[in-house]
């Protein structure tokens, strides 16, 4: 029966997706594809999945990994998995949870490394990225299925009134601090069931560690810290923002910039004249 339901494709009695919990259902299989080959699957791989759905992707996860941790907030999701994938999780192939995955804590299954391969819900992106990149036990490795416009923001972007100079945004620097982020492949609206009202796009980031931190030498609180009060004003020249942060604060070698405009090194470099100025 088991094996049935999946040549003949059956939906599930609740098919519709619920847009309280961000749901779109990616029925594309070329995006597919280029997710599991982004991913770089091996045999004895640790893949845990976000928001799996209807199962489509965790399918693909299943014939590439050792092992599958699947985590789904809505019950009604959950219990269909279970019966979908009732022999995976019997072979101990798939760890099935339903919880919310702002709590869920990967610590608890003792692995040693694990990727993390989904189609997140749209709606909590920044979370997830926050909560995984500071995590202790952080991912080697993300492929993230998120909308075109927050990959554009992680990336950089291209100004079209200042084409030579990528536009930064808290996030960007963000998630460059813990990995290499790269955009992977745009996937149009259509493609999901139902159709969300913006493009998506596949992103990968690869080499996640503390390493920046660790080399710099620099406290990982005490950088976010003024990151954010670089941030906190767009409009604003960073000589203002981090006035009050640093009132002694010399930023005369990075000219009169806006948070936007300064790369990763940039704030590498505001940090080592915080130091001089306030020396531990």
């Amino acid at each position: 029966m088991h094996k049935a339901k999946k040549s003949l494709g059956l939906k599930p009695r609740f098919a519709r997706a619920k847009k309280a919990l961000g749901q779109n259902f990616l029925k594309s299989a070329a995006a597919l594809r280029t997710i599991i080959e982004t991913g770089e699957i091996k045999s004895d791989d640790v893949v845990l999945e976000i928001g799996p759905g209807k199962g489509i992707l965790t399918e693909k996860l299943l014939e590439q990994a050792g092992l599958v941790i699947a985590v789904e907030k809505d019950r009604e999701l959950f219990e269909f998995l279970q019966e979908k994938f009732m022999q995976e999780i019997k072979n101990k192939k798939l760890i099935l949870v339903n919880e919310d995955i702002l709590e869920f804590e990967i610590e608890s299954y003792k692995v040693k490394s694990y990727k993390i391969i989904a189609n997140i819900p749209y709606n909590i992106t920044g979370a997830i990225l926050k909560k995984f990149l500071t995590a202790e036990k952080q991912p080697v490795l993300m492929v993230l299925m998120v909308q075109l416009e927050v990959a554009q923001r992680i990336i950089g972007r291209y100004s079209p009134s200042t084409p030579l100079r990528v536009k930064q945004s808290i996030l960007s620097i963000s998630v460059k601090a813990y990995g290499e982020p790269k955009m992977i492949m745009k996937v149009p609206a259509r493609y999901f069931s139902p159709a969300p009202k913006v493009d998506s796009a596949i992103i990968s980031i690869k080499n996640i560690s503390r390493e920046f931190f660790k080399k710099n030498k620099i406290e990982e609180e005490k950088f976010w810290e003024i990151v954010k009060k670089g941030f906190a004003h767009k409009r604003k020249k960073l000589s203002s923002n981090l006035k009050n942060a640093s009132p002694n604060l010399s930023l005369a070698q990075l000219g009169n910039k806006r948070a936007e405009d300064l790369a990763l090194e940039d704030w590498i470099l505001i940090m080592e004249l915080k130091k001089i100025q306030h020396p531990a």
